[in-house]
Formats: C-alpha cells, sequence, structure tokens
C-alpha cells in the first residue's frame, strides 16, 4: 500500500503545507511590525529624553511659534502615511513613519518637565507589559473582534470631544475618568489593531503590498502604545515639585 503523505496531488498534504507557509509568514510579518513599533518607540523616546536635558532646545520649541509646528507635525505625518500609503514605496513609507516617530519624540519632550523620570519609566514598564499582553492575547485567540471597530473609534471621537471640551471645564474629576476611559479604550484598540494587522496579511500576497502594510500596522500600534502610555501616566505620574 502506497504511503498516504506521498500520493501526488493529496489535497490534505497540500492544505497542509500552505498553512504552514502562510503561518510561518504571518509570524515574520508580525514580528517586523513590532520590529517598526519598538524602532519608533525607542527613537521617540530617546530623542524626547535628550530634548528635554537640553534648555536651549526647549525654549527653541516652546518659547517660540515652532511649539505649533511640533504639536501638528506628527498629526500631519499620521495623515500623510495613512492616505498616501497607496502610492508610497516602502522606502519612503518608512522614511515617513521614522520623520513621524522623531517629531513625536520632540513634542513629548514637554512630559521630561512635568513627571519624574522614575514615575516615567515606571509607567513605561506598565505600559510595555499591559500592551504585550493585550497583543498576545488577540494574536493567538480565536475570538473574532472585528465587531468592536466601530464601538471603538465611536469611543475614540468621544474621548477627543471630551478632552476638548475639559480644557474649558478644567474638571479634575472629568480629567480622571477621560483618563480611565483613555485606558480601556486603547487596550481593547490594541486588541483590535492586533488582529486586523493579521487579517490584512491574509488578503496580500504581494512582497511590496506585505512591507507597506507592515509600516502602517507599526504606525496603528504605535499610537495604541503611545496614547496608552499617557492616559496611564496621568495616573501614574509623580509631578515635579
Amino acid at each position: 500500500m502506497s504511503d498516504f503523505n506521498s500520493q501526488p496531488n493529496n489535497p490534505f498534504v497540500e492544505g497542509m503545507s500552505t498553512a504552514r507557509v502562510i503561518d510561518q509568514g504571518l509570524r515574520a510579518h508580525m514580528l517586523k511590525v513590532y520590529n517598526f513599533m519598538a524602532g519608533g518607540l525607542a527613537l521617540t523616546g530617546i530623542i524626547s529624553y535628550l530634548v528635554s536635558q537640553s534648555p536651549d532646545m526647549l525654549h527653541a520649541i516652546y518659547g517660540t511659534p515652532l511649539q505649533w509646528v511640533v504639536m501638528l507635525a506628527p498629526l500631519g505625518f499620521v495623515l500623510w502615511l495613512s492616505f498616501g500609503l497607496r502610492g508610497m514605496s516602502p522606502g519612503t513609507a518608512q522614511a515617513v513613519f521614522w520623520a513621524y516617530a522623531a517629531t513625536m519624540g520632540l513634542s513629548l519632550s514637554a512630559i521630561f518637565l512635568i513627571y519624574t523620570d522614575t514615575s516615567i519609566a515606571q509607567t513605561f514598564l506598565v505600559t510595555a507589559g499591559t500592551f504585550a499582553a493585550t497583543s498576545l492575547w488577540a494574536y493567538t485567540t480565536k475570538r473574532d473582534l472585528t465587531g468592536m471597530g466601530s464601538f471603538l473609534m465611536m469611543g475614540v471621537f468621544g474621548l477627543i470631544i471630551a478632552s476638548f471640551a475639559n480644557i474649558f471645564f478644567h474638571s479634575t474629576q472629568l480629567q480622571m475618568i477621560i483618563s480611565f476611559v483613555g485606558v480601556l479604550l486603547f487596550t481593547a484598540l490594541t486588541a483590535y489593531d492586533t488582529q486586523k494587522i493579521k487579517f490584512m496579511y491574509s488578503q496580500s500576497w504581494s512582497e511590496e503590498i506585505n512591507q507597506k502594510l507592515a509600516i502602517m500596522g507599526a504606525l496603528q500600534l504605535y499610537l495604541d502604545f503611545i496614547n496608552l502610555f499617557m492616559y496611564l501616566l496621568r495616573f501614574m505620574g509623580n509631578r515635579r515639585s
């Protein structure tokens, strides 16, 4: 009797082989996404800390109209990458991502003037642990999270409106509620975006498209991480006296 696995054009064997290839490719793709994200966070952190240690740089940014450029430039890069990705080469997309991470470093340098270095480091570690656990769960779970998308987007818009309103109200209680909701929301978005990145990879068989999707996925997870960090910092951060 011939071996079942050796039969030519065996659909079961071919299916298993294809599944292994997809699984290996997905792991490599996700690793690339996480590496881009980690690199972006490292670049942001280094620039942020170095700028915070330079009085001249701080004055040049926050003592002049340049502060508006620093504050708005990250949003510009996000919009450019989000809406222009299709027409970009992978190299250009990478360059925009690194430029975004660098300008975020300039924008976040002010947190070192508000909070102690120790509390920033502690909050970063808590954020990293929360992010890693959530993203790993989303990567391995069989539960479909796609239905959360619309609800989470509504939550983001609601959070933006509430934050804008509190600029005028100056309510400490509202600020704490916003921060609490923000932590929950961006933890959920971490899970949702992780699963979305997996789905996008499964829909693409072009290496060039996969490279650009890895950068876009890194941007999405980077945004989740930064927002989670900032909302946690409002709870855990010790302000300088």
